[in-house]
């Protein structure tokens, strides 16, 4: 099938459907600017001075770093929460929430980013689901009872030459004591996963509400390494008989009857969001 007739099916089965499941992985925020950290020499390019200590992106994202180096612990993550704070959410979450508010049933979101743009992008917090954490809220190293609790009033120093933090270091508002991002890291055991859980027990609700509806999944981004958001949509396309729409550059491979589209996420939005014109659900069924 050509592209522009898969695109066609796409803006279709959009047009058509009751409900969208959202997906979201890396990919989703390389149209903002933000690195996807595809490989070690992608991560590397990204940050340079963890090539010198031989650290790719599974070794620095380890949480024994907060206990045996917190400033280079807190360079990497005080650096990624920097950046997701000045950086602004690209057009396509604006399409994605949209489409989802003009949907009888509207919309959710389940994504393995930790970036909180979602929300930024004025998505409803609670119909997202954060599979990984968020770098919007930390959690006391010493579980002290406190819970989690935003990181908005933190700002994290970082020598920007070697990559490390330099204190004072993020600390918990109860004890005082050492604290980190609520990111579900690699060999992670002390992850807070309360919060994710919560996000978990509503998507849950709304899918059980949905009863017989129409539901269209797209999903952006979700590639092979870390196959989390791939694995999902494909379990929703066997449990709820979804439609599932794959943007993916390099990975677009789907399941038979389904609609793989080897774009980027705003590129193909864009493009399906053309399709369906000012909003008019008919439009592109009648295409």
């Amino acid at each position: 099938m050509s592209l522009e007739a898969s695109l066609d099916r796409a803006a279709s089965a959009i047009a058509r459907a009751d409900a969208i499941l959202i997906g979201a992985g890396a990919g989703m925020g390389v149209d903002s600017g933000l690195p996807d950290f595809r490989g070690p020499q992608g991560f590397w390019r990204a940050y340079p001075p963890y090539e010198k200590l031989g650290l790719p992106f599974a070794a620095i994202a380890n949480p024994r770093w907060f206990v045996q180096d917190p400033e280079l612990a807190w360079g990497f993550y005080g650096h990624r929460m920097g950046l997701y704070r000045r950086t602004v959410p690209h057009e396509g979450f604006t399409i994605l929430r949209r489409w989802a508010n003009r949907m009888p049933s509207g919309g959710f979101v389940y994504t393995s980013n930790v970036d909180g743009h979602f929300q930024r992008a004025g998505f409803d917090p609670d119909r997202v689901v954060e599979v990984h954490g968020t770098i919007t809220a930390m959690q006391c190293l010493k579980h002290c009872g406190v819970g989690l609790f935003p990181s908005e009033p933190y700002e994290v120093e970082i020598d920007e030459s070697t990559m490390r933090a330099v204190p004072p270091l993020p600390s918990c508002p109860n004890c005082g004591g050492a604290t980190r991002p609520n990111i579900l890291m690699f060999g992670d055991g002390g992850w807070d996963s309360s919060h994710s859980d919560s996000q978990h027990r509503r998507l849950a609700a709304w899918l059980r509400g949905l009863d017989g509806a129409s539901i269209v999944l797209v999903e952006m981004g979700a590639g092979l390494g870390v196959p989390t958001i791939r694995l999902m949509s494909e379990d929703f396309v066997d449990q709820l008989g979804a439609t599932l729409i794959r943007l993916n550059t390099r990975e677009p491979d789907v399941p038979a009857g389904q609609i793989g589209l080897p774009m980027g996420a705003l590129d193909a939005l864009r493009a399906i969001d053309e399709r369906l014109g000012d909003g008019d659900r008919e439009s592109a069924t009648r295409r």
